[in-house]
């Protein structure tokens, strides 16, 4: 038996959005934009995707699960997801950590990591 990673899936108060801020953020593609299920993937055939659902209830905690991603510059990055809508994020990280903490327009953590050749 074999598994093979799909996607990941968000909870969303409002999945297009989100999903677009994503698309956008990762320069990704939409492969579906249902009113039920928004998804992005890497390319259209490339997985795994993340899929950005409908809920009713806005997040009120820190996510059981997070994102990280590892830029060339994470500078610019950083700066560049913030241009985007992006917030910086206190998930008690401390403040000697190699990692830059954001959170999504949903308030969603997610990792900026140290540069790829720092």
């Amino acid at each position: 038996m074999a598994l093979e990673w799909e996607q990941i899936v968000v909870d969303a108060g409002d999945p297009a959005a989100l999903g677009l801020w994503w698309a956008r953020a990762l320069g990704w593609v939409v492969v579906n934009d249902s009113p039920d299920e928004y998804e992005i993937r890497p390319a259209p055939e490339r997985l795994p995707g993340l899929v950005f659902v409908p809920v009713p209830d806005a997040k009120t905690s820190k996510n059981r699960l997070h994102l990280d991603f590892r830029p060339d510059d994470q500078e610019a990055e950083v700066r560049r997801l913030l241009a985007q809508g992006a917030r910086r994020a206190d998930v008690g990280q401390g403040a000697e950590v190699t990692w830059v903490v954001l959170a999504d327009p949903e308030d969603n953590e997610f990792c900026v990591l140290a540069s790829r050749h720092a």
